[in-house]
């Protein structure tokens, strides 16, 4: 909401972590509604951090379609994960690209540690 609306590819993609994260109808359409009321809280420990980030880039290709605008949002919750904005941009492409390729978690986790000590 940070631009005061809800983009059709922003509610396709909420739509779909609300089905995998097993949400209700009734608490999401109340989510979307009162979405202030809802902080968010990031995980604290990175490899929790990274397990989020596996699971939102694999909802990228959930329909083996990954545009712009979904890349643009991952960024953003990226962002908010702790990810830093330094390099997020090339956080995200490896994420995606790993998982396009079929990493698996335990494979990705190091792709990402291994990416984001090679760049510090």
């Amino acid at each position: 909401m940070g631009d005061g609306e809800i983009h059709p590819t922003e509610k396709n993609f909420l739509d779909q972590l609300a089905k995998q994260l097993d949400i209700s109808e009734v608490s999401y359409h109340s989510i979307l509604k009162n979405y202030n009321q809802y902080p968010i809280n990031p995980p604290t420990l990175y490899e929790q951090r990274v397990e989020r980030l596996y699971d939102l880039a694999r909802m990228v290709y959930v329909d083996a379609i990954k545009d712009e605008n979904e890349v643009k949002l991952l960024t953003k919750i990226a962002i908010g994960l702790g990810f830093s904005t330094s390099n997020v941009d090339a956080i995200v492409q490896k994420a995606l690209s790993s998982v396009m390729n079929g990493t698996d978690f335990e494979n990705f986790k190091l792709h990402i540690k291994h990416f984001k000590n090679s760049k510090e």
